[in-house]
């Protein structure tokens, strides 16, 4: 079935349908189409538009769609363009002539527009709690690891101690905003554009304010011709679900890192890994490896959709149904990853004996020893050559600076005393860093409540 029919005099060659048709991808939509619909008719119907019995009729037709498509009953016909033709034929069979009613004041344009954002907004709720539970698999982490003492690292060169939950709290912030983008996205996209028709809206008395509050939306658009030819929102989601895919591969590549046989910080639960088929010693961290990997895909989904509108004059353009595939792909591969992330990190183990250390072997208290000179007023650029020099030492010898003997230090600089072993050590070294946001017990602890708040 066609819903333009009447202006042509041949069919449609099998080659174009193919090509024109959305009802392979589209289909996803149709809980979305059948909701608008609903709200489409109970507002004619308010209108004084179509008759109360109309409306009964129609949205009784719709509703055994719906529940005749999910349960199996019901599929979806290859003869069909899109969601939209196939809903309304479906009803039209069911229902008779008085389904021809439903598409009164309403075009496919405004039609695709709402049911495109009725569908994103709903996966936005989805993809927010998949990582609210991410953040909650981090927290109990944090919450464990306040005295798990750890290397930091810049250049992938071992700088300062911190702990494990001082680590991982680096990723909550993370996808803390990331939760804040989908609001943001959320919030703006909120605004129906039902009733907008093709671009220049209708003649039809349309409640445009009151569909929208039946659909749960803040108001109506405010310019059909906008309303039909707007992608902001899809362009906006891409790029929010790119930062996560972002995140989620970075985080991916520490846990590789952190499992590789040099580090050994972690073990990975034998669910989450896959072995060699030729060398049978082999663990591999394919989870993360393919979550690494698939963060190109949802980039290659964004940069395409910008790409697709860069030249689109106004209004509706048939090249914007190119939106569809991508942003399902991109939506469906972020919530996989997502979930398969989360079961990954709540399943690890922690080498915590390893990552001390590994802390303590890395010179990276070689900062707290120069605050230690600075604190018995060495200045601290001849500071920072004294710990230069008594680092080259410990390379010489293959030791530690808390290795050194206090004759050793004191050879480097005469206001050493016994107490710098306390002062360099592991526990030491990250709790006298209580600054908001540093990684001491205390101001991780307070951070930890603000993270709990906002979860």
């Amino acid at each position: 079935m066609k819903l333009w029919g009447g202006r042509f005099t041949k069919e449609e060659n099998q080659l174009v349908h193919n090509f024109n048709e959305s009802l392979s991808f589209d289909q996803r939509l149709y809980r979305q189409d059948i909701e608008g619909s609903i709200a489409h008719v109970t507002m004619l119907e308010k209108q004084k538009i179509v008759t109360e019995e109309d409306r009964d009729a129609i949205i009784n037709g719709l509703r055994g769609i719906l529940t005749d498509v999910e349960s199996g009953k019901l599929s979806f016909s290859t003869e069909y363009e899109d969601i939209h033709s196939f809903v309304e034929a479906s009803l039209i069979e069911r229902i008779g002539e008085t389904g021809k009613k439903l598409h009164t004041g309403r075009s496919r344009n405004d039609q695709v527009a709402l049911d495109m954002k009725l569908y994103i907004r709903d996966e936005i709720g989805e993809i927010d709690m998949l990582i609210k539970e991410l953040l909650k698999e981090l927290l109990k982490i944090m919450e464990e690891n306040l005295d798990t003492y750890m290397p930091g690292f810049t250049h992938l060169q071992k700088a300062q101690p911190v702990t494990l939950a001082h680590h991982m709290g680096a990723y909550f912030e993370m996808f803390s905003r990331d939760r804040g983008r989908l609001h943001d996205i959320r919030e703006r996209m909120n605004l129906c554009p039902l009733g907008s028709g093709a671009l220049a809206g209708t003649t039809y008395p349309l409640d445009r304010d009151y569909s929208a509050v039946l659909l749960g939306f803040a108001g109506p658009t405010l310019n059909s011709m906008d309303s039909v030819a707007d992608r902001d929102y899809v362009i906006e989601l891409l790029s929010a679900l790119s930062t996560i895919a972002m995140h989620l591969s970075r985080f991916s590549e520490e846990i590789i890192i952190w499992n590789s046989n040099e580090y050994r910080f972690v073990e990975l639960d034998d669910a989450y890994s896959t072995g060699s088929s030729i060398m049978p010693q082999k663990k591999n961290p394919d989870i993360a490896e393919l979550v690494r990997g698939k963060t190109g895909r949802v980039y290659g989904a964004l940069m395409a959709l910008l790409t697709t509108m860069k030249g689109l004059p106004l209004a509706y353009n048939k090249d914007m149904q190119e939106d569809k595939e991508l942003t399902f792909d991109a939506i469906d591969t972020v919530k996989g990853c997502l979930a398969l992330f989360t079961g990954m990190v709540k399943t690890i183990s922690f080498r915590k004996d390893v990552m001390e250390a590994s802390a303590k072997g890395g010179f990276t208290n070689a900062t707290d020893v120069a605050d230690y000179l600075v604190n018995h007023g060495v200045l601290f650029r001849d500071a920072h050559g004294i710990v230069g020099r008594l680092v080259l030492a410990c390379l010489e010898k293959g030791i530690g600076l808390d290795e050194l003997s206090l004759e050793e230090f004191r050879a480097a600089s005469p206001v050493f005393e016994e107490d710098i072993y306390d002062a360099i050590s592991m526990k030491s070294c990250v709790e006298k860093r209580t600054t908001v946001g540093a990684p001491g017990q205390e101001a991780m602890k307070r951070v930890i409540e603000i993270y709990k708040i906002q979860l």
